[in-house]
């Protein structure tokens, strides 16, 4: 955007902020043909997204210590996260853990706009690294698309059509399974695969859902998944500033645009920006980024590399279009640590600390004591008063475990299991018992008592419980009359 032009000029350019590209001024669709990008960055992007997109599908077969990679659960309430185990006892942990990843996203926008969403996210990449490389190889360049939907049914659209949208439904089929081997684990998706679909009514319809879903997505809804359902461009209005690294167009070497006239005498002073527009004809979602930062744009940088190829056609230095940032641009001063990024890292480092903290100091076994329902407490003939209680063990490992309880405090209370059978809990599973509490009635002052017991695996103390311990008030204050 450039301030010092006319006031028409200028109310001209501010007019993209009150549409969306990919939107005609009747609310129809308006579908976008980018032009097939290459360049240097677009090298880069397809290096990253081999390594990204081969991590995601092969995530669901690398396992750590026999346990996947992530599995996400959410039918059996189990997540697995490098490794590690989580239930919902846990969910102050997973909740923790979303809210550092979030931070974290917060920071990285902050400091490198929607670098995610041109490098990383996978709605983009497989969008336009792999579903759109295959329309390119089967229907061609924007052009020849163009060219193809706008002429009548012939025997080599049907072919050229029919197999783009099989490969892109198998494709699609590949994905859902991926998805799916996060969600249930890699042994279960492979039942559903192998037995027929009326033995898995479920499992099958999940399948083919997400199998909808995505072949939906990447066949016709497109760039609308970024624009449209997805919030994160929306919070870029809030997150980004001035300083932000984002790409951007450097409005102060190239304007004012001008043609190359060739053979003539320039009459005017012109800027680097020929008004070629190929930043336009190769943007994925149809934006002008010499407008400025965007809610569509992805930071793709396809029109970088279109501008910097145009940039060196014509003897100038590439980098009209670059990254940077509107402070570096306007005054040559770039800035990333910005007291809005200091106040996001301390935040973050404070999070991370926490939370390292309490998974640190996780315990394998949750244990719950509670009294049994309707019940107070009994006095036997030997002295004692007891107390019953409902016992639940929460096993959140994959192995068997051997547990025993002992009283810590009070010295005189005596902790006794009616069956007198060992405590093993399940792997992953659960154990629910009931114990007793015994203390001499000598030994209580008032009606409600504090018990501390210990739960020991093989020896060692792994959690501490505090009971309640009901029983008779047997001293009474004296009352001055």
């Amino acid at each position: 955007m450039v301030m010092e032009k006319s006031s028409d000029l200028y109310q001209y350019d501010e007019q993209f902020r009150n549409t969306i590209a990919t939107v005609d001024a009747q609310g129809k669709r308006v579908w976008v043909y980018p032009k097939k990008p290459s360049g240097y960055y677009h090298k880069l992007r397809i290096v990253v997204t081999v390594v990204l997109l081969s991590l995601l599908l092969g995530g669901p077969f690398i396992t750590i210590s026999g346990q996947p990679l992530l599995l996400l659960n959410f039918f059996e309430r189990k997540f697995v996260i490098l490794g590690q185990v989580f239930w919902p006892q846990d969910f102050i942990l997973l909740a923790l853990t979303l809210i550092t990843f979030f931070v974290f996203i917060i920071l990285f926008t902050v400091v490198f706009g929607r670098i995610w969403c041109g490098w990383m996210c996978p709605q983009t990449l497989f969008m336009e690294m792999v579903f759109r490389k295959i329309e390119y190889l089967i229907e061609g360049d924007a052009n020849d698309q163009r060219r193809l939907n706008a002429a009548p049914f012939t025997m080599e659209k049907v072919v050229k059509k029919t197999t783009k949208h099989v490969v892109f439904l198998a494709i699609s089929i590949i994905i859902a399974h991926t998805c799916m081997a996060y969600l249930i684990g890699v042994e279960k998706t492979w039942a559903i695969i192998q037995n027929s679909p009326s033995q898995n009514l479920a499992g099958f319809t999940g399948l083919f859902a997400f199998t909808l879903i995505f072949y939906g997505v990447y066949a016709r809804f497109r760039e609308q998944a970024c624009v449209v359902v997805c919030p994160y461009g929306r919070l870029q209005g809030v997150l980004l500033t001035k300083d932000s690294i984002v790409v951007a167009y450097d409005w102060l070497r190239g304007e004012p645009r001008g043609k190359i006239q060739k053979n003539k005498v320039q009459e005017t002073k012109t800027g680097d920006c020929i008004d070629c527009k190929l930043c336009v004809h190769v943007c994925p979602t149809g934006i002008d980024i010499r407008n400025g930062t965007q809610l569509e744009c992805v930071n793709c940088t396809a029109c970088i590399d279109a501008c910097d190829e145009v940039m060196l056609k014509i003897d100038k230095p590439k980098g009209l279009i670059r990254y940077s940032s509107y402070n570096s641009i306007k005054n040559g001063v770039v800035r990333l640590l910005t007291p809005r990024v200091i106040g996001y890292v301390i935040v973050l480092i404070g999070l991370l600390s926490f939370l390292s903290f309490n998974l640190l100091t996780r315990s394998d076994v949750e244990t719950t004591v509670l009294k049994v329902p309707g019940t107070l407490y009994q006095r036997d003939d030997i002295g004692f008063i007891t107390n019953l209680y409902n016992i639940e063990f929460v096993n959140k490992t994959f192995n068997d475990l051997p547990l025993e309880m002992k009283v810590e405090s009070p010295a005189d209370a005596i902790f006794m299991k009616p069956d007198g059978k060992p405590i093993i809990v399940p792997a992953e599973g659960m154990l629910k018992t009931i114990g007793f509490l015994k203390i001499p009635a000598d030994k209580i002052t008032q009606s409600k008592s504090i018990v501390y017991l210990g739960v020991y695996e093989n020896g060692r103390l792994i959690e501490k419980i505090k009971v309640k311990f009901i029983g008779p008030i047997t001293t009474f204050k004296k009352i001055k009359l």
